[in-house]
């Protein structure tokens, strides 16, 4: 009787460890959602502020960076990497692919390159001058497809404060992925350099 009676009590404890188990598990699977969503609602802003900070990409849409970005025949916009930390201090060069806000829509930002940088007198395309000295604080900007671009030779000077990322890459299609390298059109050099705006 000694061994059914243990019997019955080790069936007995099985049993009733069974639903202990059960809402344990119960628990770890609250506790594991509740982490995942706590986790979740604290990475998302995370990573919103790094991409903000640091990097993202873009699509290139339209003609104006023709040949260099979106080349004729290509069935697909380029995408860029927009590297927003190295714009931080507004340290760009002559040849540098940048993003700006359009001085004439806040809503849209525009992809260009750097031909002159404050101080520099530039020869314009198509602007009311035909010389403009670039003031302190702004860049002037061009689009590589000049009869396709909506650029500094109709808005003129641009300001830093606009200046939103550097090209550093293209990143899509997988075929045309390259590091951007920052390169004056031979025809686009400014007339006068300032050397002290250099340094």
């Amino acid at each position: 009787m000694d061994q059914s009676e243990g019997a019955i009590r080790t069936r007995a404890s099985c049993l009733l460890h069974i639903p202990v188990s059960m809402a344990q598990g119960g628990t770890w699977g609250r506790r594991y959602l509740r982490a995942f969503v706590s986790g979740f609602f604290v990475a998302v802003p995370v990573t919103v502020t790094a991409l903000d900070r640091l990097a993202y990409v873009a699509r290139v849409e339209g003609a104006s960076m023709q040949p260099f970005l979106n080349p004729d025949g290509a069935s697909e916009c380029d995408v860029v990497l927009l590297n927003r930390w190295s714009v931080r201090k507004y340290q760009v060069q002559r040849g540098d692919i940048v993003s700006v806000m359009s001085p004439r829509n806040p809503e849209q930002k525009i992809i260009k390159r750097v031909i002159g940088l404050e101080g520099d007198f530039i020869r314009t395309l198509s602007y009311k001058k035909r010389h403009v000295r670039v003031p302190d604080g702004h860049l002037w900007i061009e689009g590589d497809h000049h009869g396709h671009s909506l650029d500094s030779n109709t808005f003129g000077p641009v300001s830093l404060a606009l200046l939103h990322g550097r090209a550093s890459h293209i990143v899509w299609p997988p075929a045309r992925w390259q590091r951007i390298q920052g390169r004056l059109p031979p025809d686009r050099t400014p007339l006068f350099i300032d050397e002290d705006d250099d340094q």
